[in-house]
């Protein structure tokens, strides 16, 4: 009875073996035909986009020119702390205690609205800036899709460790901004 049932497990092992080989032999030429069907691969660098597009500066210069106003405000109220600060530091010595009291109040005054005239301007201006990217990369993201669609891409990242001249196609959708 062992007999038998070795050569069964013989058998068994053997046929299990050659399974294996052939499976690992169907996988190989599966891989292989992967391998050799070609993808077309791009990376563009966002960064980049966002920096030299022609949109791109076209919004950050409408952005300075609608916060110009305002930042010169501030700029005057920041003037006029400093100076109103200067004037106390000398004579601060000259004043008597109340006078001095009244003047560090109203130079506290004086800086809890210079913050806050620079908070207000600095969120605002953040508000605005991520607006106008929303925009922006929406604005990227249709050129790299129609220069995918055009040219066949399979893949296109859009960040990586390294990237070869090769397969980077910033300089194409800056092209393509340029024209629109």
């Amino acid at each position: 009875m062992f007999p038998l049932i070795r050569v069964s497990l013989r058998s068994l092992i053997t046929a299990s073996a050659i399974c294996c080989v052939g499976v690992l032999y169907a996988q190989g030429t599966a891989t292989t035909a992967v391998r050799s069907a070609e993808l077309k691969i791009g990376l563009v660098n966002t960064e980049k986009l966002l920096r030299e597009s022609a949109p791109a500066q076209r919004a950050f210069k409408k952005l300075e020119r609608e916060f110009a106003a305002r930042q010169a405000d501030v700029e005057r109220v920041a003037k006029k702390f400093r100076d109103q600060s200067a004037a106390f530091e000398k004579e601060q010595l000259t004043l008597n205690d109340a006078d001095r009291r009244n003047k560090q109040r109203e130079l506290e005054v004086s800086s809890r609205d210079l913050q806050r005239a620079q908070r207000e301007l600095r969120e605002d201006e953040n508000l605005r800036r991520n607006e106008e990217l929303a925009g922006l990369q929406e604005r990227l993201q249709k050129a790299i899709q129609q220069i995918a669609e055009l040219e066949k891409f399979d893949l296109i990242l859009q960040e990586a460790v390294y990237v070869s001249n090769r397969i980077d196609i910033t300089d194409r959708v800056l092209k393509a901004l340029a024209d629109k």
